[in-house]
């Protein structure tokens, strides 16, 4: 085997400011939901791990949180853990959005990356390209490029396909040779409570006002097979907010938001699972809790 031909293995990231379209190409580079998408910002909360099987390449991408100048003790760990990726993946992809200017927070990260650029390729991604007219995306491309130095650039988008693979080449080809890290099929290392608890906050963001979406956080507290019923999973879950007023608005007037973002997330659950569910929410108040290191602990900040 030629060193062209060897297989590579490593991890990837993507960064970039909140809603840079960053959770919705992992999903496409891995095929399958693996992270959770919204149009409300800072919707990602972990660093999620999704793994891309190719015959000459093993690639883990990590979806972090979108870097943001953060308000709350929850937003400082957020973006400590967004440092704390960008310190241990092969390569970095830095997203930036066709239809929005390159702005103060782009520059932000970039002064940030070029930091780890000495060491880490930097890949920059303008993302959302089916967006904005071909002349537009050139001019973003263009402007990116004045920001720092990138090992390529690439002009993408994840609701079309237009250049995944192309992308997906780029990233290979920055990882080191190595075996395969993860067994056949595994697309991602998170544990099934922890995709299905944000697959129910991606549901409860869905419509909700737009003073909401930080306040959500959501636990599943018991998920077991229903007794005598090999079809069924009993899942109990408890969406938390922060005021008494936000969870009138989570549960809506008698109980019909809740019902909905309980169907909605069963489906999802379902398809996840690959079996019928019965699903269990309840919705609790813990004040504060973005700003109080105990309950952001409990939470599992």
């Amino acid at each position: 085997m030629t060193s062209e031909d060897a297989h590579r293995s490593g991890f990837a990231c993507f960064v970039g400011r909140p809603n840079a379209g960053k959770s919705t190409l992992t999903n496409r580079l891995v095929g399958t939901k693996v992270a959770i998408t919204s149009s409300k910002p800072q919707t990602t909360r972990h660093a999620i791990r999704g793994i891309v099987h190719r015959p000459d390449a093993q690639l883990i991408i990590v979806d972090t949180p979108g870097l943001h100048r953060p308000r709350t003790l929850l937003g400082r760990r957020l973006n400590d853990l967004v440092y704390e990726t960008w310190s241990e993946v092969d390569v970095v992809g830095f997203c930036v959005p066709a239809d929005e200017k390159v702005g103060p927070g782009d520059r932000f990260i970039a002064e940030q990356l070029k930091k780890v650029s000495r060491r880490t390729p930097v890949v920059g991604v303008v993302t959302k390209t089916d967006l904005v007219p071909k002349q537009q995306v050139a001019e973003q491309l263009l402007a990116l490029q004045e920001v720092m130095d990138f090992a390529e650039l690439i002009p993408v988008s994840a609701k079309d396909s237009f250049q995944v693979d192309e992308l997906s080449d780029v990233l290979v080809s920055q990882l080191p040779e190595g075996p395969q890290l993860y067994p056949d099929g595994e697309l991602t290392d998170e544990p099934e409570t922890t995709l299905i608890a944000e697959l129910i906050r991606e549901a409860a963001l869905e419509g909700v006002r737009d003073e909401l979406p930080h306040s959500l956080a959501v636990t599943v507290e018991e998920m077991n097979p229903r007794e005598g019923r090999d079809d069924l999973i009993d899942v109990h879950a408890l969406i938390y907010v922060e005021r008494s007023s936000q969870k009138a608005i989570v549960i809506g007037r008698g109980g019909e938001r809740l019902r909905t973002v309980g169907s909605q997330a069963r489906r999802q659950i379902q398809a996840l699972l690959g079996s019928k569910i019965y699903l269990d929410l309840h919705v609790k108040i813990a004040k504060d809790w973005q700003r109080d290191p105990k309950q952001l602990r409990k939470l599992g900040f």
